[in-house]
This record gives structure tokens, sequence and C-alpha cells, in this order.
């Protein structure tokens, strides 16, 4: 047996591997939350040929529909890729996989930001954006099932500090976005730095992830996975050599159908193994981003101010009650665990206020809808922003429950196969309620 697996494992000085982990997190959800906070400014440039500035306005413009689109071939290739990434993921090195992604989604946010610059038709326009969307989503994927997986291998706080990292992206961009609206620059200058700070901000990912192998800590964790691996492997051939000696093909059974089961690698169990176990939580993490993307931002973003005569409020409204409001929430929640995780996971409760959530689509619905009904049951300003903070303290609060859960119902050698799964169909979920956010729009 492996020596450092009786040891403690080493402090982790100046807490800088949960620092780097938290960073991770930050870096694996950019591309998409800097696309669908960007709503406001792709909708405005798709009115005209020639324009980029950004929008006072909230909704979708019309020919284009921006909003769902961009939800739904962001959330296609993540759902194609992140599948691949979990039967695939041993097939290339985990660090090739998230350094090559980061430089790719580096240089397509690049492209993103240099097309601020250059006129063009809104066809012409939306074509390029909508294949930006769905490249660098397809490396998003890759990169967060693989990170996912790394993060499997520490203690479950770091699972947590990974998706508090996630819900401080959310942050990081509806700021910069508000920044972007209230600069005195012109608005194409706004619009480059905008699209600049997630360059430099993913090339900050990058040196992190390259700096982790080096702190002590992290080659704790991760040598300990190698050597458990290579021990498996030394116990499979050793059992093999002992029963083959009898020259007993029935004693060699027991070895034949462990060495047949092990598709994940050696000591690993099997994909369909490793689902049975963590499935409840597999498809309460689909029904929390399910219910929320079916809604934001196709929804929210429509819901308007009623102080209409007030044009500095009406032009921020949307960035702050919308996107601001619910970043900082959905953080609160993802944060939360950290301090107090109930339901339990075993508890039947933990499933019913998954599906609790369903009841947020008829009251987001029921706000101040540009276009809807003259008078709205729920149209006052306070009423929205008291609903978006409910709505996204519990996506980031039962989907940081979920992603923490379903480690612990494996063996640890297991961990990584479990971070990809769960990846899987957390971005199975985001599809589906991308698909739903179609026939939402239309019934508002």
């Amino acid at each position: 047996m492996w020596n450092e697996k009786n040891q403690s494992p080493p402090a982790d000085q100046g807490q800088a591997v949960g620092l780097i982990i938290f960073v991770l997190g930050l870096g694996s959800l950019l591309p998409w939350n800097f696309f669908i906070t960007a709503s406001q400014y792709f909708n405005e440039r798709l009115d005209g040929p020639n324009v980029t500035s950004n929008s006072t306005s909230g909704g979708t413009s019309g020919d284009y529909n921006y909003d769902s689109w961009m939800a739904l071939l962001s959330q296609l290739p993540l759902l194609l890729f992140t599948l691949l990434n979990s039967f695939l993921y041993q097939r290339v090195s985990e660090r090739i996989r998230v350094a090559f992604s980061l430089l790719v989604i580096f240089l397509l946010f690049s492209l993103t930001a240099a097309l601020v610059q250059v006129p063009m038709p809104p066809d012409t326009f939306f074509s390029i954006t909508m294949a930006t969307i769905w490249f660098i989503n397809t490396f998003s994927a890759v990169l967060q099932g693989s990170l996912f997986g790394v993060v499997g291998l520490f203690p479950p706080r770091y699972n947590t500090l990974f998706m508090s990292g996630q819900g401080l992206a959310g942050i990081f961009a509806a700021v910069a976005m508000l920044c972007s609206i209230l600069s005195k620059p012109d608005s194409r200058s706004a619009a480059l730095g905008y699209f600049i700070t997630p360059c430099v901000a993913t090339l900050g990912t990058l040196l992190c992830y390259l700096l982790l192998p080096h702190l002590e800590f992290a080659r704790f964790y991760v040598n300990r996975s190698q050597s458990d691996k290579l021990e498996t492997s030394k116990e499979l051939l050793s059992c093999t050599d002992k029963k083959g000696s009898n020259n007993n093909e029935k004693n060699l059974e027991p070895a034949e159908k462990f060495i047949s089961e092990l598709e994940g690698g050696p000591g690993r169990s099997s994909v369909p193994h490793v689902f049975k176990k963590i499935w409840l939580m597999a498809l309460c993490v689909t029904c929390v981003f399910a219910v929320t993307l079916s809604v934001f931002p196709v929804i929210t973003v429509r819901v308007k101010t009623v102080y209409k005569d007030n044009a500095a409020w009406n032009k921020v409204f949307t960035c702050v009650c919308c996107f601001i409001v619910f970043n900082i929430m959905d953080l609160a929640g993802r944060s939360a665990p950290s301090v107090v995780q109930w339901p339990s996971k075993e508890s039947p409760l933990f499933p019913a206020a998954v599906l609790s959530r369903v009841v947020f689509i008829p009251l987001l619905m029921m706000c101040n809808i540009q276009d809807s009904r003259p008078i709205a049951p729920f149209s006052h300003d306070c009423v929205f922003v008291i609903i978006m903070a409910f709505f996204s303290f519990t996506n980031g609060y039962l989907a940081s429950l979920c992603m923490a859960y379903a480690p612990q119902l494996v063996r640890w050698k297991d961990c990584e196969t479990a971070g990809s799964l769960m990846t899987f169909f957390l971005v199975l979920g985001l599809a589906l309620g991308a698909s739903l956010s179609f026939l939402l729009g239309k019934l508002v």
C-alpha cells in the first residue's frame, strides 16, 4: 500500500489551492456569462447594419431572437461534448484538455472583441456570432467536464469553492456590462473593453491551472489518485498470475469478470455502474437548470421597470435587477453549502425542494413583461427583485448541493467519473431549459 495514503495531507499553505480552484470555477463559466450578459449589445447590433452601442432595453431583436438562439446554441455543444468527455476522458490527458480549451476560448473571445470595430450587415454578424458561440461552448464543455473531474479528487470543500467561483463569473460579467453601459467613452470603446476583459481573465485562469501541480497540497491528492491506479493494476496482474498458475479456468472467472467491468480504467467502475449510484443527484441537477434556463434570460430580460420616466434607472434596470441580482444571489446560494447542507442527500425533501422551483416559471411570467397585458399581477420593481433573488439563490444552493453530494455516493476512485457525469446532466438541464425558452418566450 502507498505510504502517503496513511498520512495526513499537507496544509493548504495560504489557501493557495482553494484560491486557484475558485479561479478555475470562475474561468470555466466566463464564456457563457459574457455572452448572456451582453444580450443588450448583441440585440442592438442586430437592429441595424452598423450599430455597436449598448441597448437600454432588454428585449430580444424581433427577427433574430438572439437570447433564445444564444441559449440553445450554447447548450447543444455543451451537451454533446460533455457526454463525449464523460466517456473519453482517458484518451487525452486532462492537462492537454484544460490548457488547449482555455487557449481556444481566449482566441474566440479575441475574435469577438475584434468584431466590435468591424461594421457588417446584421445577417453576417448574426451568423458569425452564432458560430462563435457554438465553438466557444464546445471547448467550454471539455473544460468544465475536465475541471469537475480534477476538483473531485480534492476534499468536498473544494467542490463548493469551484461552484462559488462559477457563481462569481456571472457577477464579473454583469459588473463589466454595467461599467460598459455607464462609461463615458464612445459605445465602440466600451464594448471593446467589455470583451477584452474575459480575454485577460482567461489567460489568468490558464496560468493558475499551470501553477496548480506545483503546489504540495495539490500534488498529494493527484499523486494519491495515480498511486491507486497503479496499485489496482498490480493487484489485478498478481491475481491473474496466481489463478493462471493453477491451470484452472473456473478460478480465472472472478478476475476476468472484474477486469471486464473496468471500463473507466484500473480500479474504476464502469460509467453505468457509477450512474446507478448518483442517478437521483443527476436528475435533480438537470431539473434545477432546466427550470432556470427556461426563463433566464429569455423572460427575465423582458421585464420592464414601472418608472419609465426615470431615464437613468430605465437604462440600467435590466443589467442591475436581472443580471446583477441573479448572479449575486446565485453566488450566495453556491456558497451556502459550506455553512449548512440541508436537506441531506438521503432526505426525500431534497428532490421535493428541487421540483418546487417550477413555481418560479409562472411567477416571473406574471411580472411586468414588455408587451404583455396592461396590468401584470407582479408589476412593481421590488416584487420582481424579490422573486429574482429567491429564484437565483435556490438555483445556486440546490445545484451546489447536487454537485457536492454526487461524489459522496461513490468510491473515491470513481469521483472523477461521477464529476464528469454530473457535468453532463447539468448541461442536459441547460439544454432542456433553452429549448423550453422558445415556447415560453412566445407565451408572453
